[in-house]
C-alpha cells in the first residue's frame, strides 16, 4: 500500500487523492516533527510566563477581550458545585471550543472527501506554526490511517475562520466525542476509537484552534472536484471527437498553426489533443460528394444478399449542369452530388469553436489547480507561531494574529469553475442536439432511428434530458463567494462561503458526467450510421457499378436526354471513388472508445426501454471507463 510522507512542504493533489481515494496511508516526517515539538514547547512556556495570547489565554472571535483567569469563577456562584473534571481552563478552553462548534447539518460527507480534509489538515500542521503536541499529530495520523472517518455533516461552514463547523466535526472525534465510521458502520466517536485500538486525547494550549481553524474542508472538496473535472474534460475532448467523426466534420478548426495564432493555454491543449483523438480517422474531411444521406428503408432498397440486413437506405442528388453557375470551381474540385454533407467550408460552433470553449475551461481549471496547489502546502490557521524569531521584543512578534484562514482565494477560483461546468455541458448539449436534428445533422436519420412505421422516437428525449441537466446546472453556477454574511458579532465580519462553492462544485460535476455521457451515448449512434452509410455506398459501388450506384441518385436525367451522358460520366466516377475507398472508420481513439461502449450498450435499430442504457452510459463514465491516459 502506498505511503505518503507529510511534511507540510511536498503535499500534492495526486497525494490527496491517494489518500482519499485509494486507501494510501501517511507517516509523519521526523524531521519536520521537530520543528512542530519546538512550536509548541515555546508556546507552553509563554503561557508559563502569563503571557496574553489569542486563542490561548483569551477567549476566541468576540470574546478576544476575555482573559483567563486563575480559577473558575462559575465554582463562585450560589449555589454552584466546583466542576469535577481536572481540566485547567487552557485545556477547557481548547475543549470547548471544538464541542461547541460542531454543529453543521445535513448528510454526512463522503468518506473520500473527510480522508482528504485529514491528511490536509495533518499536513499543514506539520508546518510547526500551529503550536500543536507531536502526539496531538500522531493521533489525527493514526485515526486517518486506522480508517476511522469522523462524521462530518455537510452544511455550515463560513469559510471563515476557515472551516470551522466542519473540522470540529473532525476533531471531536479524537477527544471521543462526535461520531465516527468505521469498517462499514456508523458508532459513536469514543467506540470507533476503541475499536481501532486508539484511546482519546486530551488538548492542550490552542490545539482545539489548531484543529479547527482553517481551510481544510473547502480545499479537500476543491482537490477531488479537481481530479473529478480533470477526467470529465477528457471525456468531453472524447465526445467532441466522437461527434465531429460521426458528422463527417470539417479539422481546419483544429490546426496547430490556427492556434498558435491565439494561445490560450487551454484552446491550444484541447486543439492538440482532439487532433490525437482524430488521428487515422477517414470520416473527418471527407470529400463532401461521397457521404450519402440517410433515407427510410424500404424492402427494394438493396439487392445484395450481404445487405439485406441493413436498416436504412442511402441517397444522393445530382446537381445539373445549368445549376452550378458561379460555382464551377467548387465543382472542378468536388463532384455534383449532395448528399448528407452540406456544402459548406465550416462546421456549426459547437464543433468549430470547440478548442475554444473546452480551452477555456480548461484554462479555469488550471487556475484553480494553482490556487489550491498553494494552498495545499500553506499555514491556515490563527494565531501563528514564529518560535525562532528569537530577537523579537513582545510576543505579538512570534505569536501573529493573521488572517490566513480565509477562504476567498479558494472561494473566487471555485466560482470560476463553477461557472465553466455549465458551459461545458451546454456546449455537449448542442452537439448532442445538432446530432438528433435532422435539420442540422448533414444526412443522418432523425433522431438517429429508422422509423420505417412512423412509431419510432429514437434518441428524441435523450436530448431532452440533457438539456434539463444544463439549465439545472446553469441555474446553480451563481458564485457563493459574491455574498457574505458576517458571523460572530461582526467580528468576522468578512466570510469566503468557499466551503458552500466547493461542495456545489462537486456536486454540478455529477450532472456534468451524466451530460458528457449523454453525448458520447448519442455519438456512438450516430457513429454507427455514418459509417455503415459510407460503408454500404462503398460496397454497392464496388459490386454493382455505377449503375447500381445511380440507382440511389435523385434527379438523374432520363435516357435520351442532352444531359444524360454527362451524368453518367460523374455517377462512374462517384462509384470509382467510392469503390476504390478503403473501409470507412473513425479515429483511432474514437473507435476503442466506441467499442468499449458497445460492450455494455448495443446500437439500437428500434425503440426499446432505454433506462438501462443511459444508466450503463452514465455508469461508465463515471467509473471512468473512458479514461485516456
Amino acid at each position: 500500500m502506498t505511503t505518503i510522507r507529510l511534511d507540510g512542504s511536498s503535499l500534492t493533489r495526486a497525494d490527496v487523492v491517494a489518500v482519499a481515494r485509494a486507501g494510501a496511508t501517511v507517516e509523519l516526517d521526523a524531521g519536520q516533527l521537530e520543528r512542530v515539538r519546538r512550536a509548541a514547547d515555546f508556546l507552553a512556556g509563554k503561557v508559563r510566563c502569563g503571557e496574553p495570547i489569542y486563542g490561548v489565554t483569551t477567549g476566541f472571535g468576540s470574546n478576544a477581550d476575555k482573559l483567563l483567569g486563575a480559577h473558575r469563577a462559575r465554582d463562585e456562584l450560589p449555589g454552584g458545585n466546583p466542576d469535577p473534571r481536572e481540566d485547567t481552563l487552557p485545556e477547557e478552553l481548547q475543549r470547548n471550543l471544538v464541542i461547541t462548534h460542531a454543529v453543521c447539518v445535513g448528510e454526512p460527507l463522503a468518506a473520500d472527501v473527510v480522508r482528504a480534509m485529514l491528511v490536509i489538515r495533518i499536513n499543514t500542521l506539520m508546518r510547526g506554526h500551529s503550536g500543536i503536541r507531536v502526539e496531538t499529530l500522531q493521533a489525527l495520523a493514526a485515526m486517518l490511517n486506522r480508517g476511522i472517518v469522523p462524521v462530518v455533516p455537510a452544511k455550515g461552514s463560513v469559510g471563515a475562520s476557515g472551516d470551522l463547523a466542519p473540522l470540529s466535526h473532525l476533531a471531536i472525534v479524537l477527544l471521543g466525542g462526535g461520531e465516527a465510521f468505521f469498517e462499514g458502520e456508523r458508532l459513536p466517536g469514543g467506540e470507533a476509537l476503541r475499536r481501532a485500538g486508539l484511546g482519546a486525547l486530551k488538548l492542550s494550549f490552542k490545539e482545539g484552534l489548531a484543529l479547527n481553524n482553517g481551510t481544510a474542508q473547502m480545499l479537500a472538496t476543491a482537490v477531488l472536484a479537481l481530479d473529478e473535472l480533470e477526467y470529465l474534460l477528457g471525456v468531453a475532448d472524447l465526445a467532441a471527437a466522437m461527434t465531429l467523426d460521426a458528422f463527417a466534420g470539417r479539422s481546419g478548426a483544429l490546426r496547430e498553426e490556427v492556434h498558435a495564432l491565439r494561445p490560450h493555454p487551454g484552446q491550444v491543449a484541447v486543439a492538440g489533443h482532439v487532433r490525437e483523438l482524430l488521428a487515422g480517422s477517414t470520416l473527418a474531411d471527407i470529400p463532401y460528394h461521397l457521404v450519402p444521406r440517410f433515407r427510410t428503408w424500404t424492402a427494394q432498397a438493396w439487392s445484395r444478399p450481404d445487405d439485406q440486413a441493413l436498416s436504412f437506405d442511402i441517397r444522393w442528388e445530382w446537381v445539373p449542369a445549368d445549376q452550378r453557375h458561379g460555382r464551377e470551381a467548387f465543382y472542378q474540385r468536388f463532384l455534383p452530388f449532395k448528399g448528407g454533407k452540406k456544402h459548406q467550408p465550416q462546421d456549426a460552433y459547437c464543433l468549430r469553436c470547440m478548442p475554444q470553449v473546452h480551452g477555456a475551461v480548461r484554462d479555469a481549471w488550471a487556475q484553480a489547480c494553482r490556487v489550491v496547489e498553494v494552498e495545499l502546502n500553506a499555514v491556515t490557521d490563527n494565531p501563528l507561531i514564529f518560535p525562532d524569531n528569537v530577537d523579537a521584543e513582545h510576543i505579538e512578534d512570534q505569536v501573529v494574529s493573521a488572517g490566513h484562514f480565509h477562504g476567498m482565494p479558494l472561494a473566487l477560483a471555485m466560482s470560476y469553475v463553477k461557472a465553466a461546468i455549465p458551459v461545458l455541458a451546454s456546449i455537449s448539449e448542442r452537439r448532442l442536439n445538432k446530432l438528433v436534428d435532422p435539420a442540422t445533422n448533414d444526412g443522418l436519420p432523425a433522431f438517429l432511428t429508422g422509423n420505417e412505421d412512423g412509431t419510432d422516437s429514437g434518441f428524441m428525449i435523450v436530448q431532452y434530458t440533457a438539456a434539463a441537466l444544463v439549465n439545472d446546472l446553469a441555474t446553480r453556477a451563481h458564485p457563493a463567494s459574491v455574498y457574505s454574511i458576517p458571523t460572530s458579532s461582526n467580528a468576522e465580519d468578512h466570510v469566503s462561503m468557499g466551503a458552500n462553492e466547493a461542495r456545489q462544485v462537486l456536486d454540478m460535476l455529477r450532472d456534468l458526467s451524466d451530460v458528457l455521457a449523454l453525448e458520447v451515448y448519442t455519438a456512438a449512434q450516430a457513429l454507427d450510421y455514418r459509417n455503415e452509410m459510407l460503408n454500404a455506398a462503398r460496397r454497392l459501388a464496388a459490386s454493382g457499378g455505377w449503375q447500381a450506384l445511380a440507382a440511389k441518385i435523385d434527379q438523374a436525367p432520363p435516357a435520351g436526354h442532352p444531359q444524360r451522358a454527362h451524368f453518367e460520366d460523374e455517377a462512374r466516377e462517384l462509384a470509382a471513388q467510392l469503390a476504390g475507398s478503403a473501409a470507412f472508420h473513425p479515429g483511432r481513439a474514437v473507435l476503442a472508445a466506441h467499442a468499449r461502449l458497445r460492450k455494455s450498450i448495443d446500437f439500437m435499430h428500434r425503440d426499446r426501454a432505454m433506462q438501462h442504457d443511459i444508466a450503463a452510459a452514465c455508469g461508465l463514465v463515471r467509473e471512468r471507463a473512458f479514461s485516456l491516459g
